[in-house]
């Protein structure tokens, strides 16, 4: 049976094994965007799936008792909780207690924020974004 975390894998391993013209050289870059208390990493960035449209593979990893404060992203982000487990907040839903090996899916431009537990926390996310957008935008 397959699992969120079967599938995330899968994601994961699909996406680290695509030829070089669909995703670019591997990238380990900071990302300037990342509020205080984070730091997000680009692994891999790459065109489409549409010429509008890049797909971004990003690690965020977040410190103990940090709050990604409110933001939007200009596309579909789809995360993997590697470790550790906090609290997310998506306009218009119930908080949410997500932990390792949960899956989410936030809609393009939907407003959230996270408030992390007392672990450090890794998140693995794909981003499909209009091109030429930043992975986030405080709201």
């Amino acid at each position: 049976m397959l699992t969120r975390r079967s599938i995330a894998q899968c994601l994961l391993c699909a996406l680290a094994s695509q030829p070089a013209g669909f995703f670019a050289t591997p990238v380990r870059a900071e990302s300037p965007a990342a509020p205080t208390g984070v730091r997000r990493t680009i692994l891999r960035r790459g065109q489409g799936p549409t010429p509008d449209f890049e797909t971004v593979l990003a690690e965020a990893l977040v410190d103990p008792n940090a709050l990604v404060p409110r933001h939007i992203h200009p596309g579909v982000e789809s995360g993997y909780i590697v470790e550790g487990s906090a609290i997310l907040e998506l306009d218009g839903a119930e908080p949410m207690s997500v932990k390792a090996g949960d899956g989410v899916v936030i809609a393009a431009r939907r407003p959230h924020l996270l408030r992390n537990g007392d672990r450090p926390m890794k998140i693995i996310s794909t981003y499909i974004l209009e091109k030429g957008q930043p992975i986030a935008i405080p709201v």
